[in-house]
């Protein structure tokens, strides 16, 4: 399996009044969701199955994937702001039989799950807005590529 994660794009500034999870995305974020979808389109790298946080700008940011030619997305409660490694491997487990699958999620969640994943020290991998990660989560998962935000903005 082909293991995409994806950080949610620019969303408004913490402190919102419903709280953190009610935050969406800005004008700038939407934009950089659809070069994310466009990124994946041009590439070949549309999943076959599109996980997401169920956390607003998450959602919002995989519901523009799929505007964008990726599949609805699923809403998964443990992509959710603190997820674990070991957990997202345990729940990951069930689409191994999946060519290609999308996640959408959260710092510093998607850094601590590559570090677990392809054996980095702790605190080497920092995932940014909107970057992209491929990982071939063969029998010794590595990084295939990271394509960080810059790129998108």
């Amino acid at each position: 399996m082909q293991l995409l994660l994806i950080r949610h794009a620019t969303a408004e500034d913490h402190g919102h009044p419903a709280g953190d999870s009610s935050r969406a995305l800005v004008e700038k974020g939407q934009k950089q969701a659809r070069r994310v979808a466009n990124f994946l389109c041009e590439q070949d790298l549309i999943p076959d199955v599109l996980l997401t946080s169920p956390v607003l700008r998450a959602k919002e940011t995989a519901e523009i994937l799929a505007e964008g030619g990726s599949p609805k997305p699923t809403i998964e409660p443990w992509l959710s702001c603190g997820m674990r490694p070991e957990e997202a491997v345990r729940e990951l487990r069930a689409y191994r039989e999946i060519d290609r699958v999308a996640i959408v999620g959260h710092e510093p969640d998607f850094s601590i799950l590559v570090e677990f994943l392809i054996g980095a020290n702790p605190g080497t991998i920092k995932v940014k807005k909107t970057s992209v990660l491929g990982i071939d989560m063969g029998r010794y998962p590595q990084l295939m590529f990271s394509l960080p935000c810059a790129f998108l903005d």
